[in-house]
């Protein structure tokens, strides 16, 4: 379900980006809007993360409540928060 997502938004990448939240080494969790570019290897993707304005490399299994989103609701840079 989550890789469909991501490749929906992929596929329409000026129309949707995708919310997440996500967990990294550390444990700490954030709340991310990105707009993903491709898959790479293993179970990652490579994203544009709005809220940093660079590409960054996600892991699917650190990846938790992904929504697609309008990409018009959305301006650079996108507030990063700590996900409760």
């Amino acid at each position: 379900m989550n890789r469909t997502l991501i490749s929906k938004a992929m596929g329409l990448s000026d129309d949707l980006v995708i919310t997440l939240e996500y967990t990294d080494s550390k444990g700490q969790r954030t709340r991310r809007v990105v707009s993903p570019i491709r898959f790479v290897s293993g179970d990652s993707f490579l994203a544009l993360c709005l809220s940093r304005c660079e590409p960054r490399r996600f892991q699917l299994g650190r990846c938790s409540n992904i929504q697609l989103r309008r990409a018009s609701d959305y301006v650079m840079p996108v507030a990063m928060s700590v996900a409760s």
